[in-house]
């Protein structure tokens, strides 16, 4: 007679070991794990499925320390000036005892350590100090200039990428024609002159000798701020535009042309795909994740070259009161703006390296 249908099912699982069919000790251990082992499990294992989240919390925490380490660079750096801001506030002409008299009450006589600390636990919670030079509360002081600041940088950074990525994929498709030769002479042009050259040949063109379209100076009435009189920041932001354009150009046109070098993109072309198809929906999108670092150091260029621009239309932002602040040694105020603009620095690098990510499908998904 043959054997049962089941009869060799049977015979496999007697001759398991007994601890196996039972169950075995070690998932007994494994089930006995502590919680906080497989949390901490979880984590890293989220992290390294997550790669936007472990690029965020890991650039966080270098910017936490960078800013750290800015605040002691910058206290030590006005520290070592010349002078004090009681001599900056009277004069040069003021007696001894009248500057003794504001030291007390400005409270320099303390020493630097218990100034630095006396303003760092205070900058978490919002007390930002005392201006020496004005009297009056940092903030009040700062955020105007803070406000002004930002839609400068917003309205200029925001046209010369969105201009400086339009030239370059027209350049990169038309590459070897006059038109890509000519802006990528005016370009390299453009990147020769400094900032304030170029603000200067703004305000002869549109507004003193040329033309006279926009006013030269951006002159604020008190309580004013820009976005109330958007004629003063034309001619400010163009400056700034014509700047940022060449950076961008550069590197989109770059992108964007090994990118309509690819196999995948011959392969559209063969296929009858239009031109403008074949750059908008193949090429663009490949030669961003290069484009927007380009972007994001752009934008921290502008942060710093707005200074001179600000000098130039008298422009009531950051860097004008920055200059200002230092030339009256306003040590509250200076590590402010500082702080303000390494926070700036830190935000955008990680913004970028954010959008980078998004952009490219490979390095995105979770492993």
């Amino acid at each position: 007679m043959g054997d049962h249908p089941h009869a060799g099912l049977r015979r496999v699982a007697e001759s398991r070991p007994v601890a196996s069919r039972v169950g075995d000790p070690a998932d007994g251990e494994r089930k006995a794990k502590p919680r906080i082992a497989r949390a901490g499990e979880w984590r890293r294992d989220y992290g390294r499925a997550h790669p936007i989240v472990s690029l965020v919390a890991g650039r966080t925490g270098q910017g936490i320390i960078t800013l750290f380490l800015v605040s002691l660079v910058v206290f030590a750096a006005t520290q070592l000036l010349p002078g004090n801001a009681a001599r900056a506030i009277l004069g040069f002409s003021a007696t001894p005892q009248r500057i003794h008299a504001l030291e007390l009450e400005l409270g320099l006589y303390r020493g630097w350590w218990a100034q630095y600390w006396g303003w760092l636990s205070g900058l978490p919670v919002g007390r930002l100090g005392t201006s020496l030079a004005n009297s009056e509360p940092v903030w009040r002081l700062a955020a105007p200039r803070l406000l002004n600041s930002a839609v400068l940088v917003a309205v200029s950074g925001f046209g010369g990428c969105v201009l400086g990525i339009a030239l370059g994929a027209v350049a990169a498709l038309r590459h070897g024609s006059l038109l890509d030769n000519s802006m990528t002479v005016g370009a390299l042009a453009v990147l020769a002159v400094p900032e304030f050259v170029i603000a200067i040949a703004v305000v002869i063109l549109f507004s003193t000798v040329v033309f006279h379209l926009f006013p030269g100076v951006s002159l604020l009435t008190p309580g004013e701020n820009i976005l109330q009189a958007p004629r003063l920041l034309v001619l400010p932001a163009l400056s700034l535009v014509i700047v940022t354009i060449p950076y961008v150009y550069r590197m989109a046109r770059a992108a964007t042309l090994e990118a309509l070098e690819s196999p995948y993109v011959e392969m559209a072309r063969l296929k009858g795909v239009p031109r403008w198809r074949v750059l908008v929906q193949h090429a663009l999108p490949n030669a961003l994740p290069p484009t927007i670092q380009v972007v994001g150091l752009t934008f921290l260029r502008l942060a710093g070259g707005i200074v001179l621009v600000e000098e130039v239309f008298d422009f009531p932002g950051i860097g004008q009161g920055l200059v200002n602040a230092v030339t009256d040694r306003d040590i509250p105020v200076i590590q402010f703006i500082v702080i303000a603009l390494a926070a700036f620095y830190v935000v955008v690098n990680i913004t970028t390296d954010v959008l980078a990510l998004l952009c490219s499908p490979r390095r995105r998904i979770p492993a």
